[in-house]
């Protein structure tokens, strides 16, 4: 069987047609603009462009962004002080920290200094406990938009069994959190999981985040199941080994074009939701 394509790339376009008109209506209404500030800190040419790209996405839906550069040799303190400064700005809806940050930076400590109504992204431990105790907050953006795109396909979540490999605070944990509060079994591995083959092969769902170039082989995953590689390596490739799976799984995502276009696009909803809630 051909598997099918979950095509973020095209979810993501839909949903900025929808994203602009409301951002037009809410223009219309309030004056206002939703605003997302994008804090780079250093010059590493692929979070510049992951910056730049999240601009772009703004203003293609009509909404604005402010974009901070800041100096390599920034401090913790520094840092802390421009967040705590766009805290208090009320034109600024939403805050990325783009990460990772150079190595003398607690990032920790800055991601929690956004405030709850600001962090879009979903990097802040109260933004994450209260997104696990199914209360209201913004969710990390790329769980979040795998998430998004399970339901775009109608996938079924509910019962199955889902193995999750990876546990970064900002993807496999809060993926496995979110897909715990769809009512999936889940199953959390890592890099270092004795037997992780074995346990592949009983997923339903399988969710690559684990941040290594196809670590996970196609041979461990079971016909039919559902297989989200929320990774990307230098020669466009995954953290899942993908190409026999598009004849063997029920639905794959493609690498790039999947989960990627999820993630901006779920930073860029957020930021809309932020500032509606404070223009409207």
């Amino acid at each position: 069987m051909a598997a099918l394509v979950l095509d973020g790339k095209q979810c993501a376009i839909e949903t900025e047609e929808r994203l602009a008109k409301q951002v037009a209506e809410l223009k219309e209404r309030t004056g206002g603009t939703p605003i997302l500030a994008t804090i780079l800190v250093g010059a590493d040419p692929a979070s510049a462009t992951y910056v730049k790209m999240k601009g772009n996405a703004c203003r293609r839906v009509g909404m604005d962004s402010l974009a901070i550069e800041l100096p390599e040799t920034t401090t913790t303190d520094e840092l802390l002080a421009k967040i705590e400064e766009l805290n208090a700005n009320p034109d600024v809806h939403g805050i990325l920290l783009q990460h990772p940050v150079p190595a003398q930076i607690n990032e920790r400590a800055c991601f929690d200094a956004i405030a709850a109504h600001k962090d879009v992204d979903g990097v802040t431990c109260l933004g994450f406990g209260r997104m696990a105790m199914k209360e209201p907050a913004y969710g990390a953006a790329t769980p979040a938009g795998v998430m998004r795109l399970l339901n775009a396909y109608n996938i079924p979540i509910e019962g199955k069994h889902a193995v999750v490999v990876g546990r970064s605070p900002i993807l496999g944990k809060p993926m496995a959190m979110m897909l715990l509060n769809a009512n999936a079994t889940v199953t959390i591995c890592h890099s270092r999981t004795q037997g992780l083959s074995d346990i592949l092969k009983q997923a339903d769902i399988i969710v690559g985040a684990v941040g290594k170039p196809e670590l996970i082989k196609a041979d461990w995953i079971k016909d039919g199941a559902v297989v989200v590689d929320a990774g990307y390596h230098p020669g466009g490739i995954g953290d899942i080994e993908l190409a026999p799976l598009y004849e063997r799984a029920s639905a794959v995502t493609p690498v790039p074009g999947g989960v990627g276009p999820m993630t901006i696009n779920t930073l860029i909803l957020q930021t809309l939701e932020a500032g509606l809630k404070h223009l409207s």
